[in-house]
Parts: C-alpha cells; structure tokens; sequence
C-alpha cells in the first residue's frame, strides 16, 4: 500500500465524520488491489494539461489505476476528488489522467465525458449521503473499454480496406474460385463446384439493422450435427459480399448428439461478441442452431451500443427460423427469407 494514502487513512479515521471516506477507499483497495490506489501527486505534464489541481482545505485527492478487462495489458488512471463535503451535498469528481489508452490518444470528448460522470444522464446518479466513487469508477471503465474497442474495429476495417484495395490490384487471370479461397482460408479442395450449405440446411436471414452506417444481419440455421458448422461458415465465407464486412462471420451455435452437448462461439475481432451471443442462447433455451451476425462498419464508432445491435440482430434471426415458436407451434414457418 502506499504509505502516504495510509497515513491519510490513519488520519481520517481519527475522524468520526470521514469514517465513509476511509471505509470507501479500503473497500476499492480489496477490489482493484492496495497497490492500484495511491495519493495524488501532479507531474508538470499533469499540471500543464489541467486546471483541477489547485489545493484547498478540506479536499481529498487519489488515484486510481484501472485495467481495461478484457484487455488487462491496457490500463487507465483516474483522479478521484472529493470535495469536503462529499458525500452529505457534493458528489466527487473524476479526471481522466492517461494521456493515451494502448495505443490511441484520448481524445477531448473522452476527457469531457469522464468530468461529467456524476453530471450526465449517461454517467452516474448523485445521492445525497450515498458514498458512489466505485460507481463512477465502474462507469469510467466501462466507457473507456468501449471507446478503446472502437478503435481497434476502426483500425481492423482500416486493414481490411487495405487489403480489399490490394486484391482489386490483383492480375485479372486469378479465378473467382481461388479468390474466394483466398478471403475464406479454405477453398473448395480445388474443384470447380461453388461451395453451398450443407444437405438439408436451410438459412434465414432477418433484416439489417442500420445503425450510423454500420450495419448489423443475423442468420439462423437449424443443426443436426456440429459437423456442419465449418461447411455453413465456409459457405458464408465464399459469399464477397459478407466476406467484405468488417467482422463477417460472429457466431455461437449449440448441438445435441446423443447424451453430448457440443457448443462453441466465434467473436470474429469482436471482442465479446461470440460470447454474448453463446449467453443469448443459453437464456432462451435454444438448442441445435447456429447463429451468424454479420457487422458492416460504416466509418462511426459505435462504442457498446453495438453490442446490443449484435444480440438483437441474433434474437431476430432465431425469430426468424422460427427457433423462438413455443413447443407447440416449433414448426418451422419459413418467416423471413430462406436459402437452402
């Protein structure tokens, strides 16, 4: 632990008033760990880039060093200031400190959004008597995973707009059936047959979900075995158009054979999103179905709405395939449009 935040801890508790704040910051030491609060001290670059340094009686100021989970080698650090105060009237502030996260620089809607999480709708509620740093903290965090995986989507399209150049610059004599190959990793074993859905297995596919030019397509199709699950994405994969996208092939699927639950799940770079959609089946209860989401990125961040975009366009795509009918009525009725 830091000595100077424990002598301050020492301090404070010596005050029957500051009790919320000493239990407060024990209590985001055994979640975050001793090491990741420590008293505040500004560098010259600090200083230079903010004027919420200036002393006064009776504040408190910390900070705290928050890695950006999933991505733990990413890490931020927040200024927490507590106003004297806090928390009978005032609620704290927090001050973004990193100057960069990973690799990309923050920029001044990041820094204005994190000063304003007790003062937006989007951020935290304020209630009087109620210690809500954790909560600030939490919001903070979650935003800047967010903001940061934007910019990996961003920079991926970026690298797959470059490589789609690249392959328009390609001698005209190299066949469509090895340029498919080429987008989808597997080719059709060298013949000439296109590559098609398996025996029996039919797709749906729901409608686009638009959302600031990107755009979000669910497909369902019913399973009999885990088998058919790479021939269905390689018959996905040959279509140019979804191979074009910026994360074509987002996917969970679960299959019973037998007494065995097969199940797996495919975030295609985006971080979680295989995951969530794995979660979306397992609450709904349904089984022998694999789900694609398909995102074109439009060239705007979307931050963690397009995570709901991608649960949405999978729950409409299950709605489609009739995956969602009660028992009584699990008939398929070919709602939405089918390709077999």
């Amino acid at each position: 632990m830091d000595p100077e935040l424990q002598d301050l801890i020492d301090r404070l508790s010596e005050d029957p008033e500051r009790d919320h704040v000493v239990m407060e910051i024990q209590v985001l030491q055994s979640i975050f760990g001793d090491d990741t609060v420590k008293m505040f001290h500004p560098s010259q670059e600090d200083a230079s880039h903010s004027n919420h340094y200036s002393e006064s009686n009776g504040k408190i100021r910390y900070e705290v060093t928050l890695n950006l989970s999933p991505h733990d080698d990413v890490s931020i650090r927040v200024l927490v200031t507590l106003p004297s105060s806090y928390p009978a009237s005032s609620p704290p502030q927090l001050q973004l400190l990193s100057r960069y996260i990973g690799a990309f620089g923050v920029d001044s809607d990041l820094f204005g959004a994190v000063l304003k999480t007790y003062m937006s709708i989007t951020g935290v509620e304020f209630i009087p008597d109620t210690v809500c740093v954790f909560d600030g903290l939490q919001n903070v965090l979650e935003r800047c995973v967010g903001w940061y995986e934007d910019r990996l989507t961003a920079e991926k399209a970026a690298e797959l707009m470059r490589e789609d150049l690249e392959s328009h610059q390609e001698s005209h004599s190299v066949s469509s059936a090895n340029r498919r190959a080429q987008v989808n990793g597997h080719g059709n074993g060298g013949g000439t047959q296109p590559v098609s859905l398996p025996p029996g297995v039919q797709m749906f596919t729901a409608e686009p979900i638009t959302d600031r030019k990107s755009s979000f397509v669910g497909r369902s199709f019913k399973l009999s075995d885990p088998s058919q699950v790479p021939d269905i994405l390689n018959y996905l994969m040959s279509d140019r158009r979804i191979a074009r996208a910026a994360h074509p092939i987002i996917n969970a699927w679960k299959c019973q054979v037998g007494n065995v639950l097969h199940q797996d799940n495919d975030d295609d770079d985006e971080t979680a999103a295989g995951g969530r959609i794995a979660h979306l089946l397992h609450i709904l209860e349904v089984n022998n179905v694999l789900v694609v989401v398909t995102r074109y990125w439009g060239g705007i961040l979307l931050g963690p709405d397009r995570f709901k975009h991608i649960n949405q366009a999978a729950r409409n795509a299950l709605e489609m395939g009739g995956f969602l009918d009660t028992p009584d009525s699990k008939k398929n009725t070919g709602r939405g449009k089918r390709r077999s």
